[in-house]
């Protein structure tokens, strides 16, 4: 029987309002996201088009990893085999960094992957706080990850999501301009279940360097080894 695939969901550049341009990391990512697959037994399906992606491929089940931007073109099909692929526990959600900045105009989006985006005032070098070293995402790092990347505000974070990391206090310039402080906080990474399916998101990964460093690869391995039902 064929491994389940991971669906690795990128540089889609067909359509206007794609990453392209905006990551240019993203290569990197799908490279590293294909190698994470081989070592979770996954066959990796880089995905260069989204509409070449057929319902009945997501509705089968497997691992959708998502590093989009902009109003990814998901048809009114896919959406629903997402969906109903995740709420029956037969397709899980991986979403990096800028997926949360997303398919604005699909509704459930939000919810699948836990929060929204709004806005990133700050790109700097920064303390995460370590929230729950128990999780397969977070168990090989201390209980502070120094770390640098963008940091991004959310909003309508589920109130069910488990939070994984998020920035240590005092760490952020809030004189800077966008700079304020949400209702959710800084959270970076979380985790939950959706009906019988499970999702991780991690904002963090917008630089090379990231993708190089094995603490950030075994993070979003963790992550992959949770959303395929490892650990609680």
């Amino acid at each position: 029987m064929s491994p389940p695939p991971l669906f690795i969901v990128t540089d889609v550049s067909p359509y206007p309002h794609g990453p392209a341009g905006v990551h240019g990391v993203l290569p990197q990512a799908a490279v590293a996201l294909s190698e994470l697959a081989g070592l979770a037994a996954l066959d990796a399906v880089r995905v260069h088009a989204v509409p070449d992606v057929e319902p009945a491929a997501l509705a089968a089940g497997g691992v959708l990893a998502l590093f989009t931007i902009g109003e990814t073109p998901w048809s009114s099909e896919q959406r629903a085999a997402i969906t109903d692929g995740v709420r029956s526990g037969r397709l899980a959600i991986l979403g990096v960094h800028a997926a949360t900045d997303a398919c604005t105009a699909w509704e459930e989006y939000g919810s699948l992957l836990g929060a929204r985006f709004d806005g990133h005032p700050w790109t700097e070098t920064f303390d995460i706080e370590v929230l729950d070293q128990s999780h397969a995402s977070t168990q090989h790092l201390g209980a502070v990850w120094r770390w640098h990347d963008e940091v991004y505000l959310f909003r309508d974070l589920r109130p069910d999501a488990r939070v994984l990391l998020r920035v240590a206090e005092g760490q952020l310039d809030m004189s800077v301009p966008g700079a304020r402080r949400p209702p959710v906080g800084f959270p970076l990474a979380w985790c939950f279940t959706e009906g019988q399916g499970r999702v991780f998101y991690t904002s963090l990964g917008h630089f090379p360097g990231a993708w190089e460093t094995p603490a950030y690869l075994g993070h979003l391995q963790g992550g992959l080894t949770w959303v395929l039902g490892d650990g609680e």
